[in-house]
């Protein structure tokens, strides 16, 4: 466990250099002694990951690692804390990663979310009726889109859900 102050940053690259470290000497015992896998899976669980600083080349590092037995968790408040470290890479980042969405309230990231998950198509149905000496009614049918959960929606989720979604899936709720 490396734990951080998270009052005072004045030490915190000492801990992006620590993550340097392990994430390099990890691929080299992977490639050196093992031929390219690690025997046992390492998971890093990166807590509160904005809070720790930038890590160098961490979009390079994220999208080799799980080669060779190796994963990051990264846990954020909200993506925007990404970006505000990473800028560009963040993307980067956040493609190569499982994505995990307990619940928040920050706009940029529920829009993303919500977009993520899609649309689903609905019937549409509506009636008129126009009253006069003639009376005429009317009934018209439609297919439409509709967001599977609108940012509203995701904003008061149940906090016993998660939003999942893993590489190559689509995104789904779950306990």
């Amino acid at each position: 466990f490396v734990i951080i102050s998270d009052t005072d940053d004045s030490l915190n690259f000492l801990v992006s250099i620590m993550y340097t470290q392990l994430f390099n000497l990890l691929c080299t015992i992977a490639d050196d002694e093992y031929h390219g896998k690690l025997p046992v899976h390492v998971r890093c669980i990166l807590d509160e990951f904005a809070n720790i600083g930038q890590i160098p080349k961490f979009d390079k590092l994220i999208a080799t690692i799980r080669s060779r037995e190796i994963s990051a968790s990264i846990i954020l408040q909200s993506q925007s804390q990404l970006k505000t470290i990473y800028k560009d890479a963040a993307d980067i980042i956040v493609e190569t990663a499982t994505a995990r969405f307990l619940g928040g309230k920050e706009k940029s990231t529920l829009k993303e979310i919500s977009e993520i998950l899609g649309k689903e198509t609905i019937d549409l149905y509506n009636t008129s009726e126009t009253r006069s000496t003639n009376n005429s009614y009317g009934l018209n049918y439609q297919k439409t889109g509709k967001q599977l959960m609108s940012e509203d929606e995701i904003a008061v989720m149940d906090g016993g859900k998660c939003i999942l979604q893993l590489r190559g899936a689509r995104p789904f709720l779950s306990d």
